[in-house]
């Protein structure tokens, strides 16, 4: 099993968001702004829904690691740290997942 963690490809897109956009996908993106990168990270969800519908594991894997590192640069480009939403499902982890929920509902 791999050592590698969200937080290292975390690390990897704020390192390749420095650099270029002649050299790097990720610096492309987050050069585009929040929109650019979120319809990128929408068109990953739509790929990973459509390869769990149609029961394609490694289409399932594939696409899920998309989906992720789209995620983490929708929330570099948003200044949102990894650490902020790992912080937020542990606060959720609270509560059972019914009563979290129906908290939000009457915020």
């Amino acid at each position: 099993m791999s050592a590698f963690t969200l937080h290292d490809l975390e690390r990897m897109v704020a390192s390749r968001g420095a650099s270029t956009t002649d050299s790097s996908y990720t610096a492309k993106l987050l050069a585009g702004g929040p929109p650019l990168a979120a319809k990128k990270l929408g068109e990953e969800a739509v790929e990973v829904v459509i390869a769990s519908v149609g029961r394609d594991r490694q289409a399932l894997v594939l696409e899920s690691a998309d989906l992720l590192y789209h995620l983490l640069v929708v929330l570099r480009a948003g200044g949102v740290p990894l650490d902020e939403v790992v912080a937020e499902l542990g606060r959720r982890t609270a509560q059972s997942g019914l009563a979290e929920k129906a908290g939000r509902a009457a915020s």
